[in-house]
């Protein structure tokens, strides 16, 4: 393994194959090493076990004590791995071009052909229910894309399996999942890094087409007028995010289309403007894929990034009530600058935003600047005041004020409306708002406990257990500050066994000595 790594045993043929040193990827084949002997053959044992298992006829020459022939046992493979029933499973490093040519063989070897499969289950465009449908050259066209590659110079190249009919080049497809049209002109075939143009393109061909503006990769492509689609791929939320900004100010504009750019190529990536914290947040599956996709951004596109850890999204609220003025008065000569307000101002409840009630009577304000006072105070409200992030779940109700002929005016009662908020704001009790995440931890069972203790010291709060696929899933809301490495702090702690999910929950008051540290750290920037 690692750096050792030089060979593997194939426990069908049972025999070794090491590898070239030259990272040809060439094989020679051999004897299966001594100190490996215990070990290949109870995987062997496991291995006919299954094979046998997925078979009557064979399950019972097996237990009857016979041995499985060779061939037996291939074509039983070849059977289980078509009907979905066996998987195999095969190693290598791509690095070293070690294992790539055992695992063509095992394709051509034991993955079914298209002409093996004469139906599919697809499900009613309509009504969404499961449904058969039959595969021929000749019959309806239906395809599915799988990949889509952003390529600098010739753009978006979308990469689809053809399962039934005919498609020619120069011609139209209906994107099923999209409900729309598109065009395309040469269909092209990919080995490789080459590509060679082909007229038209049958059951079983796998081949790609450029510059489609609304196809994305899990999308079905077919006639105009077909009712079935495939199921839509349900790909993993993103749990490790970080902020990320140009390294030089050229490549500032460049940076986010390119990113965008590979976005259409991994559904997995997502990148965020965060107008609260005013960064651009890259989110993926894990660490490795953010440095791989960070990696491929300077090689493609040739734009370097710089990452940090993400500002968390705090938002500002109050949990008292109030009466306050906010009067804005300039007057030196001339015209000047009249506004008077009260307002009264209480909490709404978590996600209630901003309500403004006007209770003005008798004509204090003048009608037309009513709206101007609301104005001033969701400006305010945007910019925040405890710290700069956006004030939310407050009802303000303008009750009273004043007014002068010539010096009122929109702006006036705009600063009025803002000061008596800002007034009003630092009399009502303010907090600050942190997000909580739902984290659903999945870990093996002898590491539950040192899961729910982490979570705990996390300021987390456990919510129950269950079992899951691979283990004990833990359920947890945990606070998003406390989850920025997680990714890299779970893969430690479980030796890269563990695995988690994380969205966004609902918001919770900060305590109050992280809130001073918060309030603390945005007064110094």
């Amino acid at each position: 393994k690692e750096a050792g790594f030089n060979g593997l045993v194939d426990l069908v043929k049972m025999k070794g194959l090491r590898f070239a040193a030259n990272d040809s990827g060439q094989l020679n084949e051999g004897d299966i090493p001594a100190d490996m002997s215990d070990q290949v053959e109870d995987l062997r044992q496991q291995l006919i076990e299954n094979i046998a298992e997925s078979d009557e006829a064979l399950l019972e020459k097996y237990l009857e004590g016979n041995d499985l022939s060779l061939d037996e046992i291939s074509a039983t493979m070849k059977k289980g791995v078509a009907g979905a029933g066996l998987i195999g499973v095969m190693c290598g490093s791509a690095v070293k071009n070690y294992g790539v040519q055992p695992l063509m063989d095992f394709i051509v070897q034991n993955l079914p052909s298209p002409l093996d499969r004469a139906e599919l289950e697809v499900l009613d465009a309509k009504t969404g229910e499961p449904r058969t449908v039959a595969l021929s050259e000749g019959g309806p066209l239906l395809a599915y894309v799988f990949k889509t590659i952003a390529d600098p110079y010739a753009g978006k190249l979308t990469l689809f399996r053809v399962f039934s009919g005919e498609l020619s080049s120069d011609s139209s497809v209906y994107n099923a999942t999209r409900d729309t049209k598109e065009k395309f002109g040469s269909i092209l075939r990919i080995e490789g890094k080459n590509q060679s143009a082909i007229d038209a393109a049958v059951a079983g061909d796998i081949v790609a087409v450029a510059k489609l503006k609304e196809t994305s990769t899990g999308d079905t492509l077919c006639e105009p007028g077909s009712d079935v689609r495939f199921k839509s791929l349900k790909y993993p939320r993103p749990v490790t995010s970080y902020a990320v900004m140009a390294k030089s100010r050229a490549d500032e504009d460049k940076m986010a289309s390119s990113l965008h750019r590979l976005m259409e190529e991994d559904p997995t990536l997502l990148l965020e403007k965060n107008e609260a914290t005013r960064e651009f947040v890259l989110s993926g599956v894990g660490q490795v894929h953010i440095d791989v996709t960070a990696a491929r951004l300077k090689r493609k596109f040739g734009v370097e990034i710089e990452m940090k850890l993400p500002k968390i999204a705090y938002k500002e609220t109050i949990k008292g009530k109030t009466r306050v003025q906010g009067k804005h008065k300039k007057q030196s000569g001339g015209r000047g600058q009249f506004a008077d307000t009260w307002i009264e101002m209480e909490p709404l409840p978590s996600g209630g935003g901003f309500e403004f009630v006007d209770k003005v009577v008798g004509g204090a304000i003048p009608r037309n600047y009513i709206p101007a006072v609301e104005k001033g105070i969701a400006n305010q409200m945007v910019d925040g005041i405890l710290a700069g992030y956006p004030i939310v779940d407050v009802r303000v109700k303008l009750v009273d004020g004043g007014y002068h002929d010539v010096d009122s005016s929109d702006m006036a009662f705009q600063i009025a409306g803002s000061k008596g908020f800002k007034l009003g704001f630092a009399q009502c009790n303010p907090i600050l708002l942190e997000p909580i995440m739902q984290v659903e931890i999945t870990v093996p069972d002898d590491l539950t406990g040192d899961v729910m203790g982490d979570v705990n010291s996390r300021r987390g709060r456990v919510l129950g257990m269950e079992q899951g696929v691979g283990g004990q899933m833990v359920k947890a809301l945990v606070p998003q500050s406390e989850m920025l490495t997680y990714s890299a702090d779970l893969t430690s702690m479980t030796s890269g066994r563990g695995l988690f999910t994380m969205q966004f929950d609902h918001y919770e008051e900060l305590p109050h000595n992280l809130a001073e540290k918060v309030i603390a750290a945005s007064q110094k920037e």
